[in-house]
């Protein structure tokens, strides 16, 4: 019990910050040019989101579907060279892109109209979710090749379908859309957190928004 007690949460890592970071230098360094039409398509949701076509809702839930799907089948097997459980998430994103297809397309699902205070919440953790992550390791000096993107990585991708569900979701479709990419936070925030890195703070201001949405549409509704 004594020899337990002494080790850290760093110990139980299969892998150093340096290599973690390593890791989406040589993703990028492989699908490039493909961040291009990432970060169009990641800027294109809270456009949407705000502008309130007939097909807004249809168009978010279709990127958002291809995005996972892109996530999962890329990064993924790239994630599980330096972190075997990664290689037993696939199930996860695929049941994202899944809810995504049937919930979000098919049953419209983000096709709500809530009022905009909410919606220009939801939208503004869209953009967040866009571009907070590639300024982050910038300003860490990772450079360009270093940036996480949208539909390419799942940390940027988690954020902007939590923005979108918390625009526009409604009832049990939101809460069924809201799960992974919520716990895929969670786990991406234990991860840096352990590593030691300031882009564990990254997921603050997405909690935050979060619990305002949830504040709010509670109000709304007792109101």
């Amino acid at each position: 019990m004594e020899t337990w007690l002494t080790y850290s949460p760093q110990d139980f890592l299969l892998f150093s910050e340096r290599v973690y970071w390593r890791l989406f230098e040589l993703h990028n360094g492989e699908l490039w040019p493909a961040q291009i039409p990432a970060l169009l398509a990641g800027l294109a949701i809270p456009v949407l989101l705000i502008r309130q076509r007939g097909w807004s809702g249809l168009g978010v839930a279709a990127l958002l579907a291809l995005a996972w799907a892109v996530a999962g089948l890329t990064f993924l097997p790239r994630y599980a060279e330096i972190n075997w459980l990664a290689g037993d998430l696939f199930p996860a994103f695929l049941a994202q892109t899944a809810l995504l297809a049937v919930l979000g397309v098919a049953m419209r699902g983000l096709d709500g109209r809530p009022n905009g205070v909410r919606r220009w919440i939801g939208a503004a953790l869209c953009l967040y979710g866009v571009i907070a992550p590639p300024l982050a390791a910038l300003s860490a000096g990772r450079g360009l090749a270093g940036v996480e993107v949208f539909a390419l990585t799942p940390d940027p991708t988690a954020i902007v379908t939590l923005g979108a569900v918390a625009a526009v979701g409604r009832g049990w479709p939101a809460l069924a859309l809201a799960v992974v990419p919520a716990l895929w936070c969670l786990a991406s925030w234990a991860t840096l957190a352990t590593l030691g890195t300031a882009q564990a703070w990254l997921f603050a201001p997405v909690a935050l928004a979060l619990l305002v949405v949830a504040a709010g549409s509670r109000l709304h509704r007792d109101g």
